[in-house]
């Protein structure tokens, strides 16, 4: 119901305008009347009318005086004057305080009709346009923690546009970074052969305690970190120390090297390379803190942990051939991405690029062409994996290790790998599934948006125009996870993150991440993240 207000000196028309207003016509409801500005003015305050009607020339207080005070305090209701005089100054000011209408007594009920209904059309579509903008900002909201992400993963690998490369386009929660100096600490699972057992779900879960262990350890030693996951089985940290240099951060960063090989060697049984880039001055340069810390893995020298295999990087060790067994990071990411999206042409241009660059270096061994034709396999092959295509079903292991050690020149490198990338795209397996694929695809974007919501696959079958069934088969052979659990890591992902931030208690992120029920909450995010909500919070 909308609210209306009357302020008018004469009580006869106060009471003729009550008795006409067809209130129930206009869905609306009289809610408080007064006889001067100044009372108007409290009834208003108190009332809070979606729209006043009032006089001009009143005592006390006049009508233009008591709206400019509405004006000032942030009222934004709707204001119909209706006066006995026509005034062209008084015309003015209504019109600088947003007035709605104004006319002149006497005025017909017809007229009156008229006005109110033009005023509550308006009324309606501000409402509309209102929820509008707050859907708008409880999405953005929901995907800013997303977007967060990928600002981050694009900073730290150099993919970030050059027009954000400045501190104007700084997100206002990594404005701190002006004041600091940044390096990174690159971490890579190895493909033992515990790894290569793991299912698509399974190694998305690994990745998740990964990223749990390793910013729990970092967190410990340098209170300002950042971590991001980057192609197949890299991950990375951001480390911004403050003045500390020399001797004394290399001890620290060599702790936090080793404790991570060792949590993550503890906890998950998996084996990891540490890789620890050199200190730079201004974030814009930690892209190339990246490649030097997965550079320092790659060449394996520096080891500055006899038991571990943690490596620091310096720019006097190796020399040209080392440096170009090492397929750059910002490339790898998106050789990546370029095969997860079918992008066939991007992907061909990506390895051009690098292959034309690498044959301008001299004395490129054939040790070096096959080490860097089994890194580029290695990205292309678990991009895929995890979009749910396996390669051996195309090529078999042993097929690819016999035609990898036939390789001697780069341009033999470059000509197989485009085979590869076109074959690979143009397979039926890969073909067939890309419906599916986008099918998924919408259903995981879905999922990423309302999973605070009361989602179920029956829901999304309705949008897809898939039965639930058949969705389910091909949402688990795309994931290679039920819909269920996907949902649930969603969930249980999001809610770390509320947690991390100490700003809720448990049972409020349990709530906005969509569990009403505490104990069921808990128990799901400890058998996840391998602790209780609690333990994030303290």
């Amino acid at each position: 119901m909308w609210k209306i207000a009357i302020v008018d000196d004469e009580r006869q028309v106060l009471q003729g305008m009550k008795r006409a207003i067809p209130w129930d016509k206009l869905e609306a409801e009289w809610v408080g009347e007064a006889l001067n500005g100044e009372d108007g003015l409290e009834m208003i305050r108190s009332a809070r009318p979606d729209i006043v009607i009032t006089d001009i020339y009143m005592p006390v207080m006049n009508g233009l005086e008591m709206m400019e005070q509405l004006r000032k305090e942030g009222y934004r209701g709707k204001i119909i004057i209706l006066s006995g005089y026509s005034d062209f100054e008084h015309a003015r000011q209504a019109l600088r305080l947003q007035v709605s209408d104004y006319v002149s007594k006497p005025i017909s009920l017809p007229t009156l009709t008229t006005i109110l209904n033009n005023v509550i059309r308006e009324l309606t579509e501000e409402e509309g346009e209102r929820k509008k903008q707050g859907e708008l900002e409880f999405k953005i909201s929901l995907y800013e923690p997303f977007v967060k992400k990928e600002w981050i993963r694009s900073a730290a690998i150099g993919t970030l546009d050059h027009t954000y490369k400045d501190s104007i386009h700084l997100p206002p929660s990594y404005r701190y970074w002006l004041g600091r100096k940044h390096m990174t600490v690159g971490i890579d699972l190895l493909r033992n052969e515990r790894a290569g057992c793991l299912s698509v779900s399974d190694w998305n879960l690994f990745r998740f305690a990964v990223s749990n262990i390793a910013c729990e350890v970092a967190r410990k030693l340098f209170p300002d970190i950042e971590y991001t996951e980057l192609h197949s089985t890299r991950a990375l940290l951001i480390i911004h120390p403050q003045e500390e240099e020399g001797e004394r951060l290399e001890k620290r960063l060599e702790e936090l090297g080793i404790r991570l090989a060792d949590s993550i060697g503890s906890y998950l049984k998996l084996a990891a390379r540490i890789g620890i880039g050199g200190l730079k001055e201004a974030w814009t340069e930690i892209s190339d803190s990246t490649e030097e810390a997965f550079r320092a893995i790659d060449r394996g020298a520096a080891r500055i942990a006899s038991a571990y295999e943690v490596y620091l990087y310096r720019e006097d060790q190796g020399g040209e051939q080392e440096s170009v067994a090492l397929f750059p990071v910002k490339l790898s990411y998106r050789l990546a991405s370029a095969m997860k999206s079918s992008q066939e042409a991007e992907a061909h241009q990506l390895v051009q690029e690098y292959m034309t660059a690498l044959k301008q270096r001299t004395g490129i061994s054939p040790v070096h062409v096959q080490m860097l034709a089994s890194e580029l396999w290695g990205i292309i092959a678990y991009a895929l994996y995890e979009s749910g295509m396996v390669l051996e079903e195309l090529f078999t292991h042993d097929q690819i290790a016999k035609e990898i050690s036939a390789l001697v020149l780069p341009d033999q490198l470059a000509n197989w790998l485009k085979d590869k990338i076109t074959k690979i795209c143009g397979s039926k397996q890969w073909k067939g599934s890309s419906k599916h694929r986008q099918v998924v695809d919408f259903m995981t974007g879905y999922i990423h948006e309302h999973y605070a919501e009361d989602l179920t696959l029956a829901e999304l079958s309705d949008k897809v125009y898939i039965s639930r069934n058949h969705l389910s088969i091909i949402f688990k052979n795309i994931t290679g996870e039920t819909f269920n659990t996907y949902l649930t890591r969603v969930r249980i992902e999001k809610a770390r993150e509320l947690l991390l931030e100490r700003n809720m208690l448990v049972y409020e992120v349990a709530e906005r991440v969509g569990y009403r029920n505490i104990p069921y909450f808990s128990t799901l995010f400890k058998k996840i993240t391998g602790m209780n909500p609690t333990e994030l919070i303290r």
